[in-house]
């Protein structure tokens, strides 16, 4: 019995902490695979999202986000994240920065990186820090290949890991996107699922340029072995006066 409760324990801890920094994504909502681009500087946007597995597992994330220029483009998002894993519930924040060096575009490699942390809101406790270089392939107008790599300290248990990602964005009509990716960390783990395989695929709808919503199916997504149903939105709010993006980009 002692074993299994100290087992379950873990499981729970190890959970929590994916959800910290596994869901610290960037500019693609609750996608985990990010894109190179950032927003113009000026603008602003709040991504949320909800997700429930079958395990009875939950996650609400609110992600406000703004670029700014204070000697380069940055920018700057506060995740705030609200889980119950295993019954217990927590709350973490995760400050990022993120930054653009090679700009994408049809054809041709754009390059990003960005970094940050989470910690826990109750306790003020460090969990974890991670950094990412996300690259972005444009395949044409409507559709791009994400890579992403890059590094997470589980500072909970002082252990580092190798993180990846990659994923497919198809945009098939004027206000629909398909998107599939596959992601994870690796490492040393006592629990086999947080370093296996993690996926998740799902429809975005987008029918202006202020608002989009998203439908997805994950499974594993935080290292749990469970499958996950996620409800997604993002509200935008562009720079007064500027092009819409796709006409700024010419691509989504």
């Amino acid at each position: 019995m002692g074993w299994a409760k100290d087992s379950g324990i873990t499981a729970a801890i190890a959970a929590l902490v994916a959800l910290a920094t596994q869901d610290a994504r960037a500019a693609n909502g609750a996608y985990a695979v990010d894109a190179a681009d950032i927003s113009e500087v000026g603008s602003c946007k709040v991504e949320s999202w909800m997700s429930a597995a079958t395990n009875t597992d939950v996650l609400a994330v609110a992600n406000p986000s703004c670029v700014v220029d204070p000697f380069r483009p940055i920018e700057l998002s506060m995740q705030t994240i609200r889980a119950r894993s295993d019954g217990d519930w927590s709350t973490t924040v995760a400050p990022k920065a993120k930054t653009n060096f090679i700009p994408t575009g049809i054809g041709r490699w754009g390059l990003s990186a960005y970094g940050g942390g989470s910690f826990d809101v109750m306790t003020g406790e460090a969990l974890a820090a991670f950094a990412v270089i996300p690259a972005t392939f444009r395949l044409s107008e409507t559709m791009r290949i994400n890579v992403n790599g890059g590094w997470l300290w589980d500072r909970t248990v002082d252990r580092h890991y190798l993180t990846y990602g990659i994923g497919f964005d198809w945009k098939f009509t004027d206000t629909l996107q398909w998107t599939i990716e596959a992601f994870g960390q690796a490492g040393r783990s006592e629990i086999a699922s947080i370093v296996q395989p993690r996926f998740q695929t799902g429809v975005r709808y987008r029918p202006n340029e202020i608002f989009s919503v998203d439908v997805i199916y994950g499974r594993n997504i935080t290292g749990e072995n469970a499958n996950w149903i996620t409800i997604g939105t993002t509200i935008r709010f562009p720079v007064r006066g500027s092009e819409p993006e796709h006409r700024r980009t010419g691509h989504l």
